[in-house]
């Protein structure tokens, strides 16, 4: 579990595929405090800590994770978005996120507002239900708010401290990111589809 506030963020120094799967050895400021076996936040996806060496971790995603996010997408050079998960003692800045992606979305807009960003994101309208106006989105990672929300389209709004200390700086029109959608409107809406 963890809650949408990005930690720090990692540099893909290796790809390694193997059959469907990608390993990936990710350099980052908080490698070597991560435990073996620890599921992290990778851009919003939950992975297993595999190893650990030299200000580096190496993770795998297998082909249901490169079918469902962007990480097919990454390569060496790549800034990844880290969190390691929640601890129960611990405030929630964020919102509940399972780091469980459920969709990716395409970068369709990218506007600076003297000081700040604003970015909108198309997405598959089958899960329109579970977008809503001022209700929370985790984006590669990142808790953020939405607005301007459309059938399948939303905006949202980025301060300079995200932009400067998260990937979503790198993200421009055109990029796919992954999306996990609000657990609890996950749940509403299937109790919902289940009434007699």
């Amino acid at each position: 579990m963890f809650t949408g506030i990005i930690e720090s963020t990692g540099i893909v120094k290796e790809v390694i595929s193997n059959g469907s799967n990608r390993t990936f050895w990710i350099e980052s400021p908080i490698s070597n405090q991560l435990k073996i076996d620890q599921s992290m936040s990778h851009s919003g996806a939950c992975l297993t800590v595999e190893e650990i060496n030299n200000h580096r971790h190496r993770i795998t995603a297998i082909d249901e994770t490169i079918q469902k996010t962007n990480l097919g997408q990454w390569h060496e050079g790549s800034l990844v978005n880290l969190e390691r998960c929640l601890q129960l003692n611990d405030r929630i800045d964020g919102h509940l996120v399972q780091g469980h992606i459920d969709a990716t979305g395409t970068c369709i807009s990218k506007l600076e507002k003297d000081g700040s960003w604003e970015y909108g994101f198309e997405f598959s309208k089958k899960f329109a239900a579970l977008v809503i106006e001022k209700g929370s989105i985790c984006l590669n990672g990142i808790s953020l708010t939405v607005f301007n929300v459309k059938k399948k389209s939303f905006n949202v709004a980025i301060i300079p401290y995200t932009f400067e200390h998260t990937n979503i700086r790198n993200i421009n029109i055109g990029d796919q990111v992954n999306l996990e959608f609000d657990m609890i409107g996950k749940y509403l809406l299937r109790r919902l589809s289940l009434k007699d």
